[in-house]
């Protein structure tokens, strides 16, 4: 078993030939071995987790036994030592171990899947479904359709209230992934101090009150979807985390050195202008180009106001159910106050006035509250649908203007090398031709 030959062992110092270390590489000394012991004490020792070394080098794993043996006198003169070579053994208890490790592992994910989803199953809905046939819904849900079946990473702009969750959460159930979670942060409402556990997780003794290991929402979502909600909120220090996981698909938990590899899409929503964030150096702008790969405008509900009878029948239909209430009409009156309001916080704000309306209500006559007569109306509608287009101009130029200086920098570090292993178009992960036509399309030319 050990490739020695008989002759080589004669006479020789067998602990310094084929017991000299340990299995895990440190040095055996002789005093301390079984074997030996049983020259001095007289006892039979019996160890099953050691190895002896082959002539070549290599050690197996071994049981083995060592049994004094006396002479006619009662005096010890030596000892036997048998010996069996484990190696299957072994193989198939690690085997086990790595099975019950993966079945705990599986587990302990199943576990905290579970909460997640409680969790969120606990959370009251904005609204069931999208809801409206305006223009503007209608391009949304076309590129919602067209970007789900992709692993594109989508980033979800508007204003606060117009279902930016919504869509995200359509844009998971149309994908590929969608019988793996749908994980939700929400930025804004994590403490700067717990946002880095929350994402990444964090080990046992990762900080005061971390008394055990806990999985972050990256490795919840693994497979899945994370959404990543109010993303202007993220503190800068933790962007450069998150880019790393955009671009490297890799992270570790917080107190913790082992990598973990992660597969998702990421869907990031905002209200915020991140152009303006980036002037202001509150916001990277390496992780606005790596989100805005697919941006998806929500418009505001003052630039939809044709969806505005289907939302109101809506809402009037779901919290009359939830508060056990008839409501057979809508009168003129309230149809035109809702329709000439200006709607500053969106369907959450419509949600919030119908289901007030509904518990006001009696006689089967929905009842706005007295207080929504004395809101300021909403801008004629030529002067809001200029406002909007205007608005829309001022947000393309601030962002078009960021993407121009950016590539302008990242030419200007090349000497205006565009294609090649030290081109513009590696560093900002593009193809050439899609660099040349971006170059093209934002009036960058070397002349200038």
């Amino acid at each position: 078993m050990l490739g020695w030959e008989a002759d080589e062992l004669i006479g020789k110092p067998q602990h310094v030939l084929t017991h000299h270390t340990r299995a895990n590489g440190s040095p055996y000394p002789k005093h301390a071995c079984p074997i030996y012991a049983a020259f001095h004490d007289g006892a039979v020792h019996r160890v099953d987790n050691e190895v002896f070394w082959k002539k070549d080098g290599s050690a197996i794993p071994v049981e083995y036994s060592s049994t004094p043996v006396r002479n006619d006198k009662g005096e010890l003169v030596g000892a036997v030592v048998t010996f069996s070579d484990i190696s299957d053994r072994k193989r198939r208890e690690e085997a086990l171990r790595q099975a019950y490790a993966e079945v705990e592992r599986l587990k302990e994910r199943l576990q905290a899947e579970n909460l997640y989803l409680r969790q969120e199953i606990k959370l009251s809905q904005n609204f069931e479904e999208i809801i409206g046939e305006s223009p503007a819904m209608v391009q949304a849900k076309r590129l919602v359709e067209q970007v789900a079946t992709t692993d594109a990473t989508v980033l979800i702009l508007g204003e606060t209230g117009v279902g930016k969750e919504l869509f995200a959460r359509a844009i998971h159930n149309l994908s590929a992934r969608s019988e793996r979670p749908l994980v939700k942060v929400n930025c804004a409402a994590l403490p700067s101090n717990l946002i880095e556990s929350e994402l990444f997780g964090h080990e046992k003794g990762a900080f005061t009150g971390a008394t055990s290991q806990r999985q972050g929402r990256f490795e919840l979502a693994e497979g899945g979807t994370i959404f990543l909600d109010e993303i202007g909120e993220l503190p800068l220090e933790l962007q450069a985390k998150l880019l790393r996981v955009i671009q490297e698909g890799e992270f570790e938990r917080l107190g913790g050195s082992r990598t973990i590899k992660t597969d998702i899409r990421i869907v990031a929503a905002t209200h915020r202008d991140l152009a303006q964030m980036i002037e202001a150096g509150e916001f990277r702008d390496d992780l606005f180009y790596r989100l805005n790969v697919f941006p998806l405008t929500i418009a505001a509900l003052r630039h939809r106001r044709d969806d505005l009878p289907q939302l109101i029948s809506h809402f009037v239909h779901k919290f009359a159910k939830k508060l056990s209430k008839s409501i057979e009409t809508i009168p003129e009156s309230v149809q035109a106050a809702l329709q000439g309001y200006d709607w500053p916080g969106n369907i959450r704000e419509l949600q919030n006035i119908i289901e007030r309306a509904v518990i006001l209500s009696a006689k089967g006559i929905l009842q706005l509250d007295a207080s929504f007569a004395g809101r300021e109306p909403a801008k004629n509608p030529a002067a809001a649908k200029l406002e909007t287009e205007l608005a829309a101009a001022k947000d393309r130029r601030s962002l078009e203007q960021v993407e121009r200086e950016h590539i302008l920098s990242v030419l200007g570090q090349t000497s205006w090398r565009i294609a090649g292993e030290h081109g513009a178009a590696l560093i900002l992960d593009l193809h050439p031709n899609t660099l040349r036509s971006r170059m093209k399309k934002l009036g960058i030319s070397k002349s200038q």
